[in-house]
């Protein structure tokens, strides 16, 4: 079956919190970035009524604009236990003393929650205090950001120098996500849970006056071509908001997704599938093992090619863009792929699992 694949980013902030462009500013950014849909996500304040569509000057583009929110105790010091809320259709930044009682809030209003930045750095350079999620005690958040390109940007500020060389070329230090947070994930879905992966921008649009500079190095369109979340739907979007936004939401929930970092190269047209006796499953879904079932990798680029059970590889392929393995062993698999850009092996792709049972 061909699948509709979309491109968004799900974490930026705007004026209502500690961004600097609104609405339709980042959307005309999303636009030239050739996103297909965003989710604004400022600090403790949900914003209704924002225009849901927004179309490029010659009517050929357009991008979804939805709500979230990035909520997190203001008391906390320092502020830890960030979570990102999609779809809960309401404030829910009142219960952020209490992580379970917000994860439940949530819950109860139908909306997807996932740890902003689990693992994070800290940077005396620039007064940064690491944000940790720190209550793992807690359950029921839909997944995690496994790539968050500015919290990774953070941890490459150790001196003067390195801030100087990678505020001028952030690319030069970008890799991919961090191994606590590979290696926490793998953990909680080796242990049968289901948690999704997505990867974002965190854009600000801030302008930084360091040692004797200012700009905007990280403006929102040149985020917006980096590490984004790619959906895949059964069909088109509509021209209808809610139908449109629900669909988005629910391929989230599923898993239906993959991790993308677009500056080396275009990540659309990645696929992760499974065949087995008993059906088929694309990311996010699970199978019967059964008498075996084939997993199937189609990269849109020569690149290296890594299949992993549990977080373990269990197959590889070099400069190649597709890779099959077949397997009866129960467990949840994903894939990674790395490419050369800038000089240096980086992540290139992170797929959601497949959970084979």
């Amino acid at each position: 079956m061909a699948l509709t694949e979309l491109t968004g980013n799900l974490h930026m902030h705007t004026p209502y919190s500690d961004g600097e462009w609104h609405h339709a500013d980042i959307a005309e950014a999303a636009l030239r970035a050739g996103l297909d849909f965003i989710i604004v996500t400022d600090h403790n304040v949900w914003v209704d009524g924002v225009t849901p569509y927004h179309s490029s000057d010659d009517g050929k583009r357009r991008v979804l604009v939805l709500t979230g929110e990035e909520v997190h105790d203001q008391a906390l010091q320092p502020q830890s236990n960030h979570l990102l809320v999609y779809n809960a259709g309401r404030e829910v930044a009142a219960l952020a003393h209490d992580p379970q009682q917000l994860l439940d809030g949530v819950n109860a209003a139908g909306g997807l929650s996932f740890l902003a930045h689990p693992f994070d750095s800290t940077a005396p350079l620039v007064d940064y205090d690491p944000i940790h999620w720190r209550r793992w005690d807690a359950t029921g958040f839909t997944g995690i950001e496994l790539w968050n390109y500015m919290s990774e940007f953070v941890g490459l500020v150790t001196s003067p120098a390195a801030a100087l060389k990678y505020g001028a070329n952030p690319e030069l230090g970008i890799k991919g996500p961090r191994a606590e947070t590979l290696n926490k994930w793998d953990e909680l879905t080796a242990a049968g849970r289901r948690i999704v992966a997505i990867g974002n921008s965190d854009a600000h649009g801030a302008t930084y006056h360091k040692f004797g500079r200012s700009a905007v190095i990280f403006p929102y369109e040149m985020l917006f071509r980096a590490v984004n979340t790619h959906v895949l739907l059964s069909n088109e979007l509509t021209n209808n908001a809610e139908h449109d936004s629900n669909r988005i939401y629910t391929a989230l929930r599923e898993g239906h997704c993959f991790v993308g970092y677009d500056a080396p190269g275009p990540t659309r047209g990645f696929r992760f599938s499974a065949q087995g006796e008993k059906g088929s499953a694309i990311m996010g879904d699970e199978v019967v093992a059964g008498a075996g079932v084939t997993l199937q990798v189609s990269a849109p680029a020569k690149a290296e090619i890594q299949l992993l059970r549990n977080g373990k590889p269990v197959a590889q392929k070099l400069a190649d863009t597709n890779l099959t393995h077949i397997t009866s062993t129960p467990g949840a698999y994903r894939v990674e792929v790395y490419t050369v850009f800038k000089g240096e092996r980086r992540g290139w792709i992170f797929s959601n699992p497949i959970y084979i049972r």
